[in-house]
């Protein structure tokens, strides 16, 4: 048995990572690798496998960091079937192909320009999009093995990170042996509003688990939730509006649930403006209602009942362009959510633009913002920031809230990995150097290790 790493080894994006065992190649993961033009760069490069060698995919879920490359792992020659839950098929049909819309956006903006602005030919195309998405094949279903060749099965099981995510185990017998493979994927924050908390197997031989937040804690939700509803209030008495560059998958959903009770109990203006301007966290929430499974029985309820949980008083959905254009004349009173969460591209950007140099608004990030992202550089305190090739001054308040983190805290993962049984060699990625180091210190694990990129090792 073979276990390689292509992706999201001692980084936090890009997963994609390759286990051959019973004579199949089984990829786990297939992500774009997010931040920087030079991460950009990184994507096109070859992944480090013959993708027509794969036999079958496996996804753990459909935030572009983990999906993001399937076009162009069909593109370069992969035939097999990839295998997810309903409600990752469903994220994953509009998350490719917005991103492929906006790779081919881009590229059509640079050469409209005067002169023409040297760009990247899109990394692949909507209809590479579409072809990717023919090959999802049978659907999975929490706790049920699926036979992927004789004598392999996965099982997947709720993550808790977003609608749909699963960590999977891959059990196969060779050379008469029994092994098994448990991948984390992304392990969800416990006690969030809307999902189900994080499920596991009884047991597993090796582990390969991620390390976002491996090395802090969060504050508590309600803690998080107050400062939210007080970003808000003390935004709109300075006559301003508040910004949330806002991940279109879970977290846009979370933040209207919050508003919805946050406008109930009188801790949010009835009055406020909401902007959700983000074609596909649109359609991202009218799926919700469509997966009872991934929900807290108390969010079905209320689904059940009538009473929307998402919806909120003065709900502005902004699909087209020239909504989104029209935002920027509303100076006050606006709560203006867009994609993307890290500020790397979408209509944040454009709103930023009109918004940040000013003293009486507030930006709220309430997600992971990657090292080299917009997000990170105004976060960790950059006086302005480069916009449409345009410096833009930081004025407005800056609020990074990190308990709405749709991933696990340095004590939940720590608590999920004792609570599998086995072995349990275990193998840290999609994480900084920095936070693999502290988790790793409270980690029980007869062997631990911290991949580095295209490693390769026998077991």
């Amino acid at each position: 048995m073979k276990l390689s790493f292509h992706g999201a080894d001692r980084d936090v994006t890009g997963s994609c990572h390759l286990l051959e065992v019973a004579g199949k190649r089984i990829l786990v993961d297939c992500g774009l690798r997010q931040g920087s033009r030079e991460l950009d760069q990184e994507n096109a490069e070859p992944f480090g496998f013959d993708a027509a060698s794969v036999d079958v995919m496996l996804l753990t879920h459909a935030h572009l960091d983990h999906c993001g490359r399937l076009p162009l792992l069909v593109k370069r020659g992969f035939k097999g079937e990839i295998v997810a839950t309903s409600a990752t098929c469903e994220l994953a049909r509009l998350v490719l192909v917005d991103a492929a819309h906006l790779q081919e956006e881009e590229s059509r903006r640079a050469a409209r320009q005067r002169p023409p602005r040297p760009a990247r030919p899109p990394l692949y195309s909507v209809v590479d999009a579409f072809a990717a998405l023919g090959r999802f094949g049978r659907v999975a279903s929490y706790g049920v093995p699926l036979e992927l060749a004789p004598g392999v099965r996965a099982t997947f099981y709720d993550a808790g990170h977003i609608l749909g995510s699963a960590s999977v185990l891959v059990e196969a017998t060779e050379n008469g042996a029994p092994r098994s493979v448990l991948f984390s994927g992304d392990i969800g924050n416990a006690g969030r509003p809307l999902l189900r908390p994080p499920t596991t197997p009884a047991t597993a031989e090796i582990i390969v688990m991620e390390s976002t937040y491996g090395d802090r804690l969060h504050k508590p939700m309600a803690a998080s939730i107050d400062e939210f509803y007080t970003a808000i209030t003390d935004t709109f008495a300075r006559g301003g509006n508040v910004v949330v560059p806002t991940f279109a998958l879970e977290r846009a959903q979370e933040l209207l649930y919050f508003l919805h009770h946050g406008v109930a109990a009188s801790k949010v203006p009835g009055s406020a403006q909401v902007f959700l301007d983000s074609p596909l966290a649109i359609s991202a929430t009218e799926i919700f209602e469509r997966h009872p499974e991934c929900l807290e029985p108390a969010v079905t309820a209320m689904f059940r009942s009538g009473d929307d949980p998402l919806r909120v008083p003065n709900l502005h959905l902004t699909r087209e362009a020239a909504d989104s254009i029209a935002i920027n004349r509303v100076a006050s009173g606006a709560i203006i959510m867009a994609g993307s969460g890290m500020a790397t591209g979408g209509r944040i950007r454009h709103h930023l633009r009109h918004n940040l140099a000013r003293a009486e608004c507030a930006v709220v990030f309430v997600g992971f913002a990657a090292i080299g992202t917009p997000a990170r550089r105004i976060i960790d305190g950059a006086r302005s920031i480069k916009l449409f090739d345009e410096d833009i001054p930081v004025r407005a308040t800056i609020h990074t809230i990190n308990g709405f983190s749709a991933h696990a805290d340095q004590a939940e993962l720590a608590a999920w990995h004792r609570g599998i049984g086995g072995n349990k060699v275990t193998f840290l990625v999609h994480g900084e150097s920095a936070a693999m180091t502290a988790l790793a210190t409270k980690l029980s694990a007869p062997r631990l290790e911290m991949p580095t990129p295209h490693q390769v090792y026998e077991l």
